[in-house]
């Protein structure tokens, strides 16, 4: 991890607070389908999975995978997912650590990626990402999809371009705000506010001690009392109609919600740079120990490939706001004019222009789900949820 090192400590912790993570049921299926435990962002194209089958040549089985880490690594680790799962997503940075020091994923092969060439730079030996798709050195996860999460603000009724998170808190926005229901990205982006604002004294916003959750959290517990938070949002329907809605003004949340809630009613919905940093991110697929002994990794190394393919990158970034992880998204889509016009294009344009400049931040710090201290995140979450 490029955060902290996964430790045994920790993985009792997880376990002791998703103990009563449900399973499952077994997923029937066709014998050679890759059973792929994922998210709907995972795929481009087609509301099913059809268009990624058509371009990744093999048959895909996909199931819904659960929002929550630990309830993920619980599935994997004791549960049954190794048996169900040929493959899988993960839900942020360190998962792959933590999959990968229990024995629940494995060691990739790159040779069998052609398009690994494609790769970002980023991601290579020695890279600022290099860590988020290793363990120990090894390759055991591929990347699909990445971001740094910012501030989407309704500029209709603002009337002015928001570049910092300290809007999020102002009082001029009381019971018109949102933040996400979940510590790892809410506790990440207050911290860096209040590291760079120096109303906190916060070392790592990605990792912090337990007196600095605890600033965090009272900062947040404080305003909470007094009103401040209209709601904390669960998921992409929730979060986009709240702003839709203009039930709230101002909300930190995933580029896709903003993406959406501005299509919704044609508003003026934008997604900020905030000068103090944002939290950055990305998600990988990862093969099972369950796959590689049903000698499923032909199809893995398929899809796997496809991820990395500018088809997947160019879409992923018109659809749903993602970034491409990918050499030749730009050539791509100029070849493709049928596909991207040129309003589309120009979107496409600046959407990458502001990514850029957001992820090349100096405040920005890389998320985070299993934290050392991540038993003080539990609890200060469960008093800012109670409070």
């Amino acid at each position: 991890m490029n955060q902290t090192e996964f430790n045994r400590r920790q993985f009792v912790a997880l376990l002791g607070a998703s103990a009563a993570a449900a399973g499952l049921p077994s997923i029937a299926r066709a014998q050679d389908a890759l059973k792929l435990w994922a998210p709907g962002i995972a795929k481009v194209g087609a509301q099913d999975w059809t268009d990624m089958e058509a371009q990744s040549g093999i048959s895909i089985n996909a199931i819904a995978k659960s929002a929550r880490a630990d309830e993920a690594i619980q599935k994997m680790v004791v549960g049954d997912g190794n048996a169900l799962y040929d493959a899988m997503t993960d839900n942020g940075g360190g998962m792959e650590d933590a999959l990968a020091s229990q024995g629940a994923i494995v060691e990739l092969d790159t040779a069998r990626i052609p398009n690994w060439a494609n790769l970002l730079e980023s991601y290579r030996e020695g890279g600022k990402s290099a860590d988020t798709i290793r363990h120990e050195g090894k390759v055991v996860a591929v990347p699909y999809i990445s971001n740094a999460d910012s501030l989407a603000f309704n500029h209709d009724e603002i009337g002015e371009e928001l570049t910092s998170w300290e809007a999020l808190f102002d009082s001029q926005f009381r019971g018109r705000a949102a933040m996400q229901n979940d510590f790892g990205p809410t506790l990440t982006n207050t911290a860096i506010y209040l590291k760079q604002s120096g109303k906190g004294d916060i070392d790592n916003p990605s990792d912090m001690s337990e007196d600095e959750v605890r600033q965090t959290c009272e900062f947040l517990i404080d305003l909470k009392k007094k009103g401040h938070f209209r709601t904390f949002w669960d998921g992409v329907q929730n979060g986009a109609d709240l702003l839709s809605s203009e039930e709230v003004l101002v909300s930190s949340c995933w580029e896709v919600i903003q993406i959406f809630a501005a299509r919704k009613n044609g508003q003026d919905i934008r997604y900020g740079s905030m000068k103090e940093g944002h939290q950055s991110w990305n998600n990988v697929v990862m093969l099972t120990r369950g796959g590689q002994e049903r000698g499923m990794e032909d199809a893995f190394y398929n899809l796997a490939n496809l991820y990395l393919d500018p088809w997947f990158g160019a879409r992923t970034l018109a659809g749903l706001g993602f970034t491409p992880q990918m050499t030749g998204v730009d050539a791509y889509i100029e070849g493709n004019p049928d596909d991207f016009d040129a309003e589309t294009k120009a979107l496409l344009s600046e959407r990458l222009s502001r990514k850029s400049e957001r992820l090349a931040n100096p405040g920005n710090a890389w998320q985070n789900v299993f934290p050392t201290n991540i038993r003080a995140y539990q609890d200060w979450w469960a008093r800012v949820q109670a409070a």
